[in-house]
C-alpha cells in the first residue's frame, strides 16, 4: 500500500461538502476564510482500494439494483474477526441507510410511542433528534465527570428509572469525549440493562478510530449474557471518510430481535445502495486495515498538537482522547458566559464547532472540534483560536 498523504490540502468548497459548504447557511461563515472542525466527516481521501472500487463500478456503466450481498457480508465478517475479535453470524447483518436511520429503525421496531429511551448525555446529538421525531420520550442519563474523563453512575440511573423506559442507546466509543469503554464497565451496562428490561442498542461507529495503545471492545464481545437484547451497529463510513455512501450495518443475533427489526425493514422498502456496497466490501480488507492504522496514528499526532496549543489558553481543557477524532473542549475555567465563547470561536477565530449544548445535559460548556484534517489546518485552528482569546494569556 501506498502511504496516504493526509497532509494534502483537498479543496473541498463547491462539490456539495456539508461540511463545507454548509458553513454559509448554518454558521454565516463562507468557506473561503472559515474553518469548519463540526460535521464529522474527515478531509481525506478514502484509502485506494474504495477508489478503485468506485471507478470499476462506473467503468460497468450500468447502475442498476443491487443484489447478492454475499461478499459484503462476508467482508463484514472478516473485518469483525480480525480487527475487533468478534465472531458474527454473516446472516445477522441488516445494512441500513447509515446508522441514524438505524437507530431510527431501531425505535420502530422496539419501541412505542410515549416510551422512554435512555441516552448517557451529553452524546451525539443525532439520537435526541430521532427519539423526539419518532415520538418517544428522551431520558437523560449524564454522565459522571471523574479526573477528567466520562464514566456511568449506574446507582444515579438506577433511582431515575420509572419503568416507562424500553430502550438504551449506547454510543462506543463516546462521541463526545473520545471514552473507550472497558470490559468492566460495558458489564455493568448490560446488568444495569437486566434490571431495567431494556433493548440495547450499541452505536460503534467509531470503533475503528482509535488511539495508539486503546483497544475497542464489542458490546456483543464483552456481553454475551445479553444477546437476546443487544443490537450492534457498524458501518465504514466513518471509519474510511465515506459517509456520503450511507451504508450501515445493524447486527442482530437474537431470532426473535431479528424478525422483528426484519418486520420494520421490509415495511419501510428498505434495500442497498450499490455504490456504498461496493465501497463497503472494499474498505473492510487488509488494504483497508493498513490505511486505517495509518490514519489513526495521523489523527494521534493531530490530537496532541491541538490539545497542546488550546491547553496554552487559560481556562481551556480538551478532554483525552481514547477514541474517535473530536476533541471536546470545556470551556468553563474562562469564567466566560457560553454566548461569548461561541461568538470569539465563530467571529474572531472563524471557526465553525458543534455547541455543547446540543448534546444534552452535561455539555453546556463544552465545544466539539473536528481534527480529522491535514495538520496544516490544524495549526490554523490553533493560532486562531489562541488569536481570539489573547485577552486571557
Amino acid at each position: 500500500m501506498t502511504t496516504p498523504d493526509f497532509d494534502e490540502i483537498i479543496d473541498r468548497r463547491g462539490t456539495h461538502s456539508s461540511k463545507w459548504d454548509g458553513m454559509e447557511t448554518y454558521y454565516g461563515l463562507s468557506p473561503d476564510e472559515g474553518l469548519p472542525m463540526w460535521v464529522a466527516d474527515m478531509d481525506f481521501r478514502p484509502p485506494a482500494c474504495v477508489t478503485r472500487a468506485v471507478k470499476d463500478y462506473a467503468d460497468h456503466g450500468v447502475f442498476g439494483y443491487f443484489g447478492d450481498d454475499s461478499a459484503y457480508r462476508e467482508a463484514v465478517g472478516w473485518w469483525m474477526r480480525e480487527r475487533h475479535g468478534w465472531q458474527i453470524d454473516t446472516g445477522a447483518v441488516f445494512s441500513t441507510h447509515g446508522l441514524v436511520n438505524g437507530t431510527g429503525l431501531c425505535l420502530q421496531a422496539f419501541t412505542e410511542q410515549g416510551d422512554g429511551v435512555i441516552l448517557f448525555t451529553p452524546v451525539y446529538h443525532a439520537f435526541a433528534r430521532v427519539i423526539r421525531a419518532a415520538g418517544r420520550r428522551v431520558v437523560e442519563c449524564p454522565l459522571a465527570l471523574n479526573e477528567g474523563r466520562y464514566e456511568m453512575d449506574f446507582d444515579a440511573y438506577d433511582a431515575q428509572m420509572t419503568g416507562e423506559e424500553r430502550l438504551l442507546i449506547l454510543c462506543s466509543p463516546h462521541n463526545p469525549g473520545g471514552r473507550v469503554w472497558s470490559a468492566q464497565e460495558l458489564k455493568a451496562l448490560a446488568a444495569f440493562a437486566q434490571r431495567h428490561d431494556l433493548i440495547v442498542v450499541s452505536d460503534e461507529i467509531h470503533a475503528d478510530l482509535l488511539m495508539p495503545g486503546q483497544t475497542h471492545l464489542p458490546m456483543a464481545v464483552a456481553c454475551p449474557e445479553i444477546a437476546d437484547r443487544l443490537v450492534m451497529m457498524t458501518a465504514t463510513t466513518k471509519t474510511f471518510n465515506i459517509a456520503g455512501a450511507h451504508t450501515g450495518n445493524v447486527i442482530l443475533h437474537d431470532p426473535a430481535l431479528r424478525r422483528r427489526f426484519e418486520t420494520v425493514m421490509s415495511a419501510f422498502g428498505i434495500s442497498p445502495n450499490a455504490f456504498g456496497m461496493h465501497m463497503a466490501t472494499a474498505a473492510y480488507s487488509p488494504e483497508g486495515a493498513a490505511w486505517v492504522d495509518a490514519l489513526c496514528a495521523y489523527l494521534d499526532g493531530n490530537r496532541q498538537l491541538f490539545d497542546a496549543g488550546i491547553e496554552k489558553i487559560p481556562g481551556l481543557k480538551s478532554m483525552r482522547l481514547q477514541g474517535t477524532y473530536l476533541a471536546w473542549v470545556d470551556f468553563s475555567g474562562t469564567g466566560m458566559e457560553t454566548t461569548e465563547v461561541q461568538r470569539r470561536i465563530l467571529k474572531d477565530a472563524k471557526i465553525a464547532v458543534n455547541y455543547g449544548e446540543s448534546f444534552g445535559l452535561g455539555g453546556e460548556s463544552y465545544q466539539r472540534f473536528n481534527l480529522a484534517t491535514p495538520r496544516a489546518r490544524v495549526e490554523e485552528a490553533v493560532e486562531r483560536m489562541q488569536k481570539a482569546f489573547a485577552d486571557l494569556q
